[in-house]
């Protein structure tokens, strides 16, 4: 027996109605951690301090990640001398904040759903149980209280198999979000902090 198989054995085991939706959450699920994953990206492991200063003797090296895009445009807006940089810094960091974020509540909600799902199955499964006892049916052609208890089983573990990795990735990916979000507050607030004041207006000529 192939692994395809095999698959659809447990799937058919399960009952269709419960482990299919189950089957499309994992798939879904996955789908968000991994571009939830890339979007992550932090670029270079120093820390703020060492890569913003490398960036400005120009040994930053190749852009690549969140932190890396956030001081380059940093430094190219700092650069400009707005009257406002802290709001001008804010304006564009948020859409490195939007991406942070994206995905986040689409994986808590489908690592929550998930093993609610296979409760409903093991309820399904109990039911079937309890009408199998009520007529004391041992074994029907339907599988009596056998196949009540194998389909509770089933769609029990199917939920857990789904939300436990889900719910461990989601833990590490909300830490790596949190690290991120921390380093570009930090980051804003030295490149507001050493900008070169704006030259006040020039009053105006007297008689």
């Amino acid at each position: 027996m192939n692994l395809f198989e095999q698959l659809a054995d447990y799937l058919a085991a399960g009952g269709h109605g419960i482990m299919l939706p189950l089957l499309a959450i994992a798939f879904v699920l996955w789908y968000a951690i991994g571009a939830r994953w890339a979007l992550l990206r932090r670029g270079s492991n120093r820390n703020v301090r060492v890569l913003l200063a490398r960036y400005e003797r120009g040994a930053g090296g190749k852009v690549d990640g969140v932190l890396d895009a956030a001081v380059v445009r940093g430094l190219s807006l700092r650069g400009q001398r707005p009257r406002d940089l802290r709001r001008v810094l804010d304006d564009a960091f948020a859409g490195h904040r939007r991406a942070v974020r994206r995905h986040r509540v689409l994986i808590g909600t489908l690592v929550a759903i998930a093993p609610l799902l296979g409760l409903l199955g093991t309820v399904n499964g109990m039911i079937v149980t309890f009408d199998s006892l009520a007529e004391m049916a041992l074994f029907t052609q339907g599988g009596g209280i056998a196949a009540g208890i194998s389909t509770a089983l089933y769609t029990t573990q199917m939920g857990l198999a789904v939300a436990i990795p889900g719910y461990l990735a989601k833990g590490m990916l909300d830490r790596r979000q949190a690290q991120i979000e921390m380093d570009l507050a930090q980051l804003k607030d030295i490149l507001v902090a050493t900008a070169r004041p704006h030259p006040a207006p020039a009053a105006p000529a007297t008689d």
